[in-house]
Formats: C-alpha cells, structure tokens, sequence
C-alpha cells in the first residue's frame, strides 16, 4: 500500500509541475522518474529501459520520415493544388481541413500544419476572408487525422506496444482505423457544418495585410556634418539607449543597406531608418546631435533588399527562445537579426521588445539575412510563416520517397516486418538515398518527445506493478456500478481525454493504459476496447492550446484566447467520444 501512495505522490505531483509548465516536461518526466528510482519504486535494470522501448524507436523512425516526405515536397505538393480552390470560405474550409487531417494520418501534426498554415493565411488574405476561421479547424483536423492510423500519432504507438507487451501482439498499422476514421469524417463534417458560428471571428490578423503595421513604428534620422557622432559605429549608436533601439536601414546617397552591418561607421548626410519610441528617439538626438528627418513617408521599402528579407514565425511548442529575450540569445550581435514585432493572442506587445520574455505560439517579426533567417528558425524551434518556395523538384523525386513510404505501410500492413522494424528500415533509406541530408537526421527528432516516453514508460511499469492502477480502475467502476460495462469504457474515453488537455498527450496514454488494463481484468473482459479508448481519448486534446502542438501553432496567427478553444472544442469532444464509443463496442467487444 506504501507503494501506491508513493507512486500515486509521484505521479501527481509530476502532473501538478505539468500543468504549471514552470519547467519543460520531458524535465519533470525525468525528475519524476528518478525520484521513483530512489525510493525503490522503479528497478535499477529498468530504469532507463524506456528508452529501448520499441515505441520510443518508432516514434523516432516516424519523425524522421515525416521530415523527410516534408522535405521532399510531397504535402507542398497538395499544398500548391489549394490555389485552385477560390475565395469561397466554405470551400476553403473543407480543402484545407480535408488536407491537413489526411496528411497528419501519415505523417507529423507539427509537420503538416507548418506548411498548411502559411497556405491557409495566404488564401485567406487573397480572399479577404478571416483566417481565424480557418485554423483552428485545420488544428483539430491534424489531430484527427493522428488517430486514423498507429503512425499517426505517438499515443498510438505507445498503445500498440502496451498491447504486445500484455498479450503478446501489437496492434497493427491500420487496426486504428475503423475507430479514427469515424471520428475523423464525424469530426469534419461538424466543423464543416457549424464551427463558422462556434470559432470566433478575430482582428488580431488584418485581412489583407500582415499582423503587424511596421512602418508606423519607424522614424528616419539624419546624421548632419555638426553631429559628435560622426566616425562612431552603428552598434556604439545602438548602445547609447538603454532601450529599444534598432537600426533597421542605412541609406547613404545611393546606396541603401537593410539590416546593416553594425560595425560601419557613420558619415555627415547618412540617413538612418530606426525603430523606437519617441521617448528613445528624442534621449538618442539629444546625445548625438541627430536630427529628425520627416520629410517622407517610411515605409517597408527600407526593411529589405536583394539579400535582407523580413520573416513572420511562429515559437514553437518546444522551441529554444521559450523563456529566453532577443537580449538574452543577442539575435543581433550574433546572428545579425533585428526583431521587429513581437504578437501575443493576436496583439502587438508594444516597441519595448529587447527583453519581452517568448512563449509558445508567439508570432516574432523578424529581419535578416534570408538563409541566416532560415538558419535561425531551424535552430530555434520556429515555424515560417509566409509560404515558402515549394520544394517539389521532378516527379522522380517525389515517386522516391513515396515510394519507400508507401512499401513500409504495405511491409508492416502485411505482417511482412514488425512495425519498429519497416519504419527504422525506412527510416535508414530516407538517409541513404539523401531524401533527408545526415545533417538534418538528428533535427529531425523531437528529443524532448523521446525523452518523455523514455521516463513515462518506467512509470507507468511502476503504476502497474505497486497496485496502483487497480486500485485506481476498481475507483472508476464503483461509479459506474450497476451500469452497463460500456460506460466504465466510456469513463475511461472521457477522464484520458480531459488529461490529454492538460498534460502531453503522449505522457497520458502511459498513465491511463495500466488503468484501462486493470478495469479490462476486474470485468474478465478484452483489453482492446479498454486501450482503443485511451488511444482515442488521448490523440483529440480539443480544449486547450497547450493540450497539443498544432494548437499552440495556430494561437498566435490566428489571435486566438485560451478560452476560445473550447467553443469549437468542447461540443467536437463531447462528438467524438459518443461516436468513438459506439464503434469501439462495435469493432472491439468487450467478450
């Protein structure tokens, strides 16, 4: 009994850290683990045994080949077909969600909705119509799409081995899919049908142009031959205000540098392009003897060049400026970027932007160099959000990696190779017929996600082996008891769900699936309509932007609350959990 209430203290308080979000959580998965280690709860020869785990292997081999079909241009691919669709709203919305919910069947949600938002935002400032409207939809389409097969999503990887560890065979590629597929084509017809009333229409985003009006925050200064500052550099100017102030341009008789270098030197006449507020701008004249020069309007000419372009992104859920300032990571000094806007939930966060703190799905504006733009984004776990060039080269190319794709999903459909096994193969190949460059096969792996699963894992052995989980399911049957067993399956469904809105959804699967086991066993029913439930439950998190990627990823462009998510949310989980339901019992009965 010790052992429970450890276990149980363990795993609450590693969920009460979760939802703070004070530290990141494949941290508090560790940290929870090795507390377990220490007091005996984990053995020492299994406790770093999830990370051999052949679900942590998978998740892996299918991140590496969702970059690498991301790469090839396979989904830019459908991506470039939407320009055929029109202005009508409507139509809109069914390609676009149609789209995202196939592709993330397959491959990454991240993935999928990182080239189908800047699709999504351009069709919608072309038409005029509010792309808020649009993305939140495509987010929960990419996550029914997850659930439609065992690649989909991490949750179910972890299921299908849970189930070969129990009963000796794993779930297979497509055993997911009558249940996924039902409550993928439910899902979207409700979205299609009602979510232009339950999704709110936002102003954060104009429609015709983008989030932010730069050229309102830029002032042009003249450096007259009377000027002290003459000789001194850009970055001795930048450094005389303790506040924001940045040099986006530099005009010099003809010759004009966007983003300059900050180590040339001011010359009488030069003409400088700053982005401040009047306070700074009137301390930076008074010590420098720079004049005002309003003599024209300024606009966004002056922010680019041949080489120097101006980039929206979005943070990313796991990115490395979460946390962190532009003067903390010095994007200027080291990298040559000026960051030039900073959105919250769709709102500018004023022209102070040096030490604003980031946080996931904070839109940044950002200008630079055009491949040391890029570079950064990749480094710091950002997603670009103008529509980039596609990356479709011959049909050679794409027949390539589908081709390699498409024998895995048939491999391990068949029974020819395990699951683990096809993918890591396919994996390897998208490496060796340079698909995926060497360089970028590590990128391509979301490490926090495999250390998560590597620590979770333990745990929820832990959870099983203490009693836990028993005494936890036998809880859940005294409150349906007297009903029939499909609701004790139905409770499952719903509490798996509403842990997934608060913790990563993976993490959710490893705890409830030892629960679902043992309510499978008090009934001496099968185990399948118990684990499909808790497969389902955690891969649609609907309610809350932090319940998933794709929904951090659309907060910022599409300006939308915390609040606003459940909505559209709330009536599409209360949808999915009767409909999933009544096709679990269907396609796996309890006897």
């Amino acid at each position: 009994m010790l052992d429970q209430w450890l276990i149980g203290g363990i795993l609450i308080a590693m969920l009460i850290l979760l939802v703070l979000d004070k530290w990141r959580y494949d941290l508090v998965a560790m940290m929870a683990l090795l507390t377990a280690a220490v007091l005996g709860l984990v053995p020492t020869s299994e406790v770093f045994s999830g990370f051999g785990n052949a679900a942590v292997i998978t998740v892996a081999a299918v991140l590496i080949i969702s970059q690498a079909l991301w790469r090839s241009g396979v989904v830019d691919a459908l991506a470039g077909w939407m320009k055929n669709i029109g202005s009508n709203g409507f139509l809109q919305l069914v390609a676009l969600t149609s789209v995202t919910t196939v592709c993330s069947a397959f491959i990454s949600n991240t993935g999928t909705m990182a080239i189908m938002i800047p699709v999504a935002l351009q069709l919608a400032q072309n038409s005029g119509n509010n792309p808020s409207k649009l993305l939140m939809p495509m987010a929960f389409g990419s996550l029914l799409g997850g659930a439609i097969t065992m690649v989909g999503t991490p949750p179910n990887i972890i299921i299908s081995d849970i189930r070969r560890d129990t009963v000796g065979d794993a779930f297979g590629i497509f055993d997911f899919t009558p249940v996924g597929l039902g409550i993928a084509v439910a899902g979207l017809l409700f979205m299609w049908l009602l979510s232009q009333w339950l999704v709110p229409a936002k102003s954060g985003r104009s429609k015709s142009q983008s989030l932010y009006d730069v050229s309102s925050y830029l002032t042009e200064l003249y450096v007259p031959e009377k000027s002290s500052f003459i000789g001194e550099t850009l970055f001795e100017l930048e450094n005389r205000s303790e506040d924001d102030f940045v040099i986006v341009a530099l005009q010099r008789g003809e010759q004009r540098w966007s983003a300059p270098a900050r180590y040339l030197r001011l010359k009488a006449d030069d003409v400088l392009i700053v982005e401040a507020n009047a306070e700074t701008i009137q301390q930076v004249i008074d010590g420098t003897g720079l004049e005002l020069n309003a003599d024209e309007e300024i606009d966004d000419r002056f922010l680019k060049s041949d080489d120097i372009t101006v980039l929206e992104g979005i943070v990313g859920h796991d990115s490395r400026l979460i946390g962190r300032s532009a003067g903390d990571i010095r994007l200027r000094s080291r990298y040559g970027i000026n960051v030039l806007g900073v959105a919250r939930q769709g709102q500018k966060l004023g022209t102070v932007l040096a030490n604003i703190r980031f946080k996931p799905g904070d839109v940044l504006l950002l200008q630079g160099d055009a491949e040391t733009l890029n570079d950064v984004f990749q480094r710091f776990g950002c997603f670009p959000l103008a529509q980039r060039s596609l990356r479709i080269g011959s049909s050679k190319k794409l027949l390539l990696p589908l081709g390699i794709f498409v024998s895995t999903i048939v491999a391990a459909a068949l029974g020819l190779l395990s699951v683990p096994v096809a993918f890591s193969l396919a994996a390897g190949l998208m490496v060796l017929t340079n698909i995926l460059p060497l360089r970028e096969l590590y990128d391509s792996i979301d490490w926090p996600i495999i250390v998560l699963l590597g620590a979770t894992i333990p745990l929820g052995s832990a959870l099983e082996r203490s009693g836990a989980a028993d005494t936890i399911a036998n809880a859940v049957l005294v409150l349906s008891d007297g009903s029939p067993e499909f609701i004790a399956v139905g409770l499952l469904l719903l509490v798996t769900l509403i842990l997934s809105n608060i913790v990563n959804n993976a993490a959710a699967a490893v705890l409830m699936a030892p629960i679902g086991i043992s309510m499978a066993n008090s009934f001496g029913a099968s185990i399948d309509p118990f684990l499909m439930a808790v497969a389902i439950g955690a891969a649609v998190p609907f309610l809350t932007p932090i319940g998933h990627q794709s929904n951090i990823l659309v907060m910022g462009p599409g300006g939308y609350s915390f609040s606003d998510y459940w909505k559209l949310g709330l009536p599409l989980s209360l949808l999915v959990c009767a409909v999933a339901l009544v096709l679990i019992m269907w396609v796996w009965p309890l006897y």
